[in-house]
């Protein structure tokens, strides 16, 4: 029984790792903190680990597909997230081949055939 967990568990992680990104650049069409975004994500139905989101923001910068800037008016500095315009292009793409897919995935599932 362990085995057929891990193995679920391993599936699912597949599944979700390419929709965390699409997930942080829809969301941050309205800027965010690190935080914050992973506690929208979660409400949303959304788990990610900080663990995997911090590093995931970081790469997304890094490709020019988000935007950052610290707000250091409260007491505590936080790093705001913005998606850019890159990263909105990617995003209706993503979000595209992604309505695309589960359009074909819900045909395959009611059993239709080519």
């Amino acid at each position: 029984m362990a085995h057929d967990d891990d193995l679920v568990a391993g599936h699912l992680q597949e599944l979700r790792r390419g929709t965390v990104v699409l997930a942080c650049l829809a969301r941050l069409r309205v800027p965010d903190y690190g935080y914050a975004l992973l506690e929208a994500l979660d409400g949303l139905g959304i788990q990610v680990d900080a663990n995997t989101l911090y590093p995931l923001l970081r790469r997304l910068e890094k490709q020019g597909l988000l935007t950052s800037e610290w707000n250091t008016a409260e007491s505590r500095p936080r790093k705001f997230y913005r998606t850019s315009p890159a990263g909105a292009a990617l995003a209706a793409t993503l979000t595209a081949d992604w309505d695309r897919l589960t359009a074909s995935l819900h045909r395959i599932a009611e059993g239709e055939l080519p």
